[in-house]
């Protein structure tokens, strides 16, 4: 693993997430109890030196789904690329942005949009979003809440 220090400068705002995280989604449109919260493993550290992030969601089986998310960014640009991969064999590319405090992720697509809006704890330790759906790429509703909790 690369240290915050020797990351791609690009991506130097998200050397916070490299480390383990617990994954908590509740109030989740795909779970048969809207009150049940379902536990997951979040893990991220740095890629072939420092050049991306990898994030690990999960493993098999499990809900939701093991996922593996890649960030880059064009130093040119203020955004950051995902590419999105899961078990379900889903594969998606989001738009994300990380300023102030605020996470956010989108992907704008006819069939199935999505997005992503979160609060990171001024410590750096929680993370607090809720993820929301567009069947049609129009009509937004909610999907599920997320709350990463930094592991020791």
């Amino acid at each position: 693993m690369t240290d915050s220090n020797t990351c791609n400068p690009a991506l130097a705002k998200l050397a916070f997430l490299v480390g383990n995280w617990d994954m908590a989604l509740s109030d989740a449109s795909f779970l048969s109890d809207p009150e049940q919260v379902v536990h997951g493993y979040l893990g991220c550290a740095w890629i072939e030196g420092g050049a991306a992030l990898a994030m690990h969601q999960g493993s098999e089986p499990s809900t939701p789904p093991s996922a593996k998310w890649i960030i880059g960014r064009d130093d040119a640009s203020p955004d950051y690329s995902v590419l999105y991969s899961d078990a379900r064999g889903v594969s998606r590319i989001y738009a994300m942005t990380f300023t102030a405090g605020t996470w956010r992720l989108w992907r704008d697509n006819a069939n199935f949009s999505q997005r992503f809006q979160a609060t990171v704890s001024d410590d750096r330790h929680s993370i607090v979003g809720h993820w929301e759906k567009a069947s049609d790429g129009k009509g937004w509703e909610h999907d599920f809440k997320v709350t990463y909790t930094r592991l020791a």
